[in-house]
């Protein structure tokens, strides 16, 4: 199959690595390992104990469980832990979709959420999210949107890049939805616990047997380079994700299971300390952008640690980031990785000193490009 090109990924290679102020990007700051064996109790006896041998196809059982217990209802069978989230939606997409099967996705959305399936051959169909209604999800579009012959709807709340999300009763009633269409629904959890306003989503596969769920360590947790993921679906439908597995990334080592055990079960100590600096990142964007109220505009975030800036005036958004990476050295991505050219995505989880400078930048890249 051919595959469109993975606009945010060929961004973030472009100047991820070569800026040195990452307002970019949807996760907090990461942990050094020294930090975690403090904070997770690992100690040396922990890593010599670790024998490479392989590990099993759905991820070893103490991981298994820790995640499980934690976000799947105490059901370890429900559990498959993958390489990033990133693996879960290629095992996803490939194992339950065919050519032809028409798919409703969330708009903007992570590309890889919607590529995989066209490439495939199916039908997109989008459920956009307008800046006009601060993007609040329109329930009644959506319905007019799924019907019988729809296969799937992919959605994630709260949602990458706006940060906007649902309501429980909204969420039901969304699950109601997609029941009705007989469909499956593809729940992105990658931002589930990371909430501003209100208590996290559950996880709507309690009540919808048709739902599979994807959840990461790499955005809340601060653990991107750990690369560990996870499904959580009915045995039946992980089953068919192991016969696609055998073929490709067979299972995880054994160490990073060990470390990612660890991290699940404690995981509400990494969350609160990187969510405690990014609502005081949150509150100071908030002041920035009303303080460029000319320039720029948006619909506060009410989770993750992304927002989507708009930036009215009709300038070339792209060729502005592009700019802001090589002169000021300042990673922000441009609207057009996700199909909104006239927006950026801002990220506010990193360290708040290099927040606050990278707002600096930004702001004298404005004033530069003549912004208006």
């Amino acid at each position: 199959m051919e595959i469109a090109p993975a606009l945010l990924e060929r961004w973030m290679r472009e100047y991820y690595f070569d800026t040195e102020i990452d307002i970019g990007s949807s996760g907090v700051e990461s942990y050094s390992m020294s930090e975690l064996r403090q904070l997770l109790d690992i100690s040396q006896n922990d890593l010599d104990r670790v024998v490479f041998d392989d590990s099993r196809t759905l991820g070893g059982p103490g991981l298994r469980d820790a995640i499980g217990a934690r976000w799947a209802n105490c059901n370890p069978d429900r559990v498959m832990v993958t390489h990033g989230s990133s693996e879960g939606i290629f095992l996803t997409m490939n194992a339950l979709l065919r050519p032809g099967d028409e798919i409703v996705t969330v708009s903007p959305v992570y590309q890889q959420l919607s590529a995989i399936a066209e490439s495939k051959g199916c039908k997109l169909k989008y459920w956009s999210l307008d800046f006009e209604r601060g993007f609040a999800p329109d329930l009644e579009r959506l319905k007019n949107l799924l019907s019988s012959r729809t296969r799937m709807l992919i959605a994630n709340f709260p949602h990458n890049p706006t940060g906007i999300s649902l309501t429980e009763r909204e969420q039901r009633d969304l699950v109601d939805i997609v029941a009705e269409s007989g469909s499956y629904l593809v729940w992105d959890g990658a931002f589930a616990e990371m909430t501003h306003d209100r208590p996290p989503l559950p996880d709507p596969g309690m009540w919808y047997d048709r739902t599979i769920t994807l959840g990461t360590l790499s955005k809340g947790y601060g653990l991107p380079g750990l690369r560990v993921g996870w499904c959580l679906a009915a045995p039946e439908i992980l089953e068919r994700f192991v016969n696609l597995r055998d073929y490709i990334t067979l299972h995880l080592s054994p160490l990073i299971e060990m470390i990612a055990e660890r991290a699940v079960r404690k995981a509400h100590i990494l969350l609160g300390i990187r969510m405690e600096q990014a609502r005081a990142n949150l509150n100071a964007l908030a002041y920035w952008v009303e303080s460029h109220r000319e320039l720029v505009d948006w619909a506060r975030p009410q989770g993750g640690v992304c927002a989507f800036i708009r930036m009215p005036g009709g300038g070339d958004v792209e060729a502005f980031c592009h700019r802001l990476g090589r002169e000021c050295r300042v990673l922000l991505v441009p609207g057009t990785c996700f199909g909104y050219p006239g927006f950026v995505r801002l990220g506010f989880g990193g360290p708040t000193p290099k927040f606050e400078e990278g707002l600096a930048r930004l702001s004298e890249m404005l004033v530069k490009f003549a912004w208006r």
